[in-house]
C-alpha cells in the first residue's frame, strides 16, 4: 500500500532522511520506532505530501504522492495526531465530523452528527459527549475523540502519531487496544510512529527501526526481541550504551 523508495530529505545542512526504503503491505499495521530527531515525523509528512522529498519516490496504492490530485488523494487517509489537535471552538461531534461536513461530497449536519455519534460509541464514548466541547473532556476522552475523527470517513489508511503521549499507563493500554481492534475491524493499513514500546507490542504487525535517516531493521513484531540488530536491541531495552548515541 505504501512504498518508500530511496527517500532523501534535508533541511539546509541537516540531513534527516538519507535513503529510506520501506514497504507497508495493504491491511498491515507498521510501527516505525526510533529516537527523537531520526525522521519519523518527516517520513509521515512526506507520505501525506506535506513535505516534498529531495530525492526518491513514495507511492500509495501505486500512485506517486508527488503527482497525486490532493483532495482525492487525502480522502484515503485518517490521522490521529500526537496532541489530539481538536478544534476548541467546535463541539465534539463537529470535530469528529469535520471532514464529513466539507468537500465535494459533504453530508447534511443531521447525517454527519449521526455518523459522529456512531464513531464515538465505537471508541467507547456515550452520545451525551457529542455536544460537549474538548475542554470539558479528560485527556483520555480527548484522545478517543481524536480516534473517532480519524475513522469517521472509513479511511483505507490510518496514521497514528505518538498515540499514547500524555496518557497514564492504564489509559494508554486502553487506547492501544482500541487502535488494534479498529484497524483489524476496518481492514485498514496503519502506519504508527512511537517511542512507547507497549504501543509497539499492542499495535504492530511489523516494526521498522529508523535511525540516522535509514531503516536499520524491519520484521514481524514477534521477531523484534530476537532481531539481532544492535540498534533495535538498544532501543527496545532503553540502554544508554550502544550504537545509538544518547544526547547528553
Amino acid at each position: 500500500m505504501i512504498i518508500f523508495d530511496n527517500v532523501h530529505k534535508a533541511f539546509g545542512p541537516k540531513k534527516v532522511l538519507r535513503g529510506m526504503n520501506l514497504t507497508i503491505p495493504k491491511g498491515e499495521s507498521m510501527v516505525i520506532i526510533g529516537g527523537s530527531g531520526t525522521g519519523k515525523s518527516v517520513s509521515l509528512k512526506c507520505v501525506l505530501g506535506l513535505i516534498k522529498p529531495d530525492q526518491g519516490t513514495i507511492t500509495v496504492g501505486g500512485q506517486n504522492v508527488a503527482t497525486a490530485e490532493r483532495e482525492e488523494f487525502l480522502a484515503h487517509f485518517g490521522m490521529l495526531f500526537q496532541g489530539g489537535a481538536l478544534f476548541d471552538s467546535l463541539t465534539v461531534w463537529q470535530n469528529v465530523a469535520f471532514r464529513l461536513l466539507r468537500g465535494e461530497h459533504k453530508m447534511s449536519k443531521t447525517d454527519a452528527k449521526e455518523v459522529a455519534v456512531a464513531k464515538l460509541k465505537r471508541v467507547g464514548l456515550t452520545a451525551d459527549v457529542a455536544d460537549l466541547f474538548p475542554a470539558e473532556l479528560s485527556g483520555g476522552m480527548q484522545k478517543r475523540v481524536g480516534l473517532a475523527r480519524a475513522i469517521a470517513a472509513d479511511p483505507q489508511i490510518i496514521f497514528f502519531d505518538e498515540p499514547t503521549t500524555g496518557l497514564d499507563p492504564i489509559m494508554a493500554g486502553v487506547i492501544n487496544d482500541l487502535i488494534r481492534e479498529i484497524v483489524v475491524e476496518m481492514g485498514a493499513t496503519a502506519m504508527t510512529i512511537t517511542h512507547d514500546m507497549s504501543s509497539v507490542r499492542a499495535i504492530a504487525d511489523k516494526v521498522a527501526m529508523l535511525h540516522d535517516g535509514v531503516i536499520k531493521w524491519t520484521g514481524p513484531v514477534a521477531e523484534m526481541d530476537a532481531s539481532g540488530d544492535p540498534y533495535v536491541d538498544q532501543f527496545i531495552h532503553g540502554r544508554a550504551e550502544g550504537p545509538i548515541e544518547a544526547v547528553r
